[in-house]
């Protein structure tokens, strides 16, 4: 039987905070952003939306400032949307720093980067286990 990761996921999810959510979301999109960056070296959106995000789990800046950043990786996303995998990182990097925001963002940002890498929820779930008992 094929293991339902997507569920698996979205019930872990449930148990963890806002912040841990944010640092999640921020691996995830993370882990798939060299894929997106070797195909458009010159796009630098999606990076600076998981910086945004890293930076508000700081402290550093404020949610508004980290939607800005999400924002600003979907137009990327928008502006590759001939290219499927690296749109669907862009997504996943423009989740990760709307997370600031909503917490539910977090699920989103890992199902853009499974989209992407379908080998993906295996890393995901792990990763967030991980992150759970640190």
């Amino acid at each position: 039987m094929e293991t339902n990761w997507k569920q698996q996921i979205t019930n872990l999810a449930k148990t963890a905070d806002h912040r841990t959510l944010a640092t999640w979301a921020a691996n995830c999109a993370e882990h798939v952003l060299p894929y997106f960056e070797d195909r458009h070296p010159n796009e630098k959106r999606p990076r600076l939306a998981i910086e945004a995000s890293r930076a508000w789990i700081r402290g550093e800046i404020t949610v508004g400032h980290a939607r800005d950043a999400a924002f600003a990786a979907h137009a990327a996303a928008r502006d590759v949307i001939a290219d499927r995998i690296s749109c669907h990182i862009a997504r996943a990097t423009g989740h990760a720093a709307a997370t600031a925001h909503v917490p539910t963002h977090a699920i989103h940002a890992a199902n853009y980067a499974a989209k992407a890498i379908p080998t993906e929820p295996f890393w995901q779930y792990e990763e967030l286990k991980r992150l759970l008992v640190d």
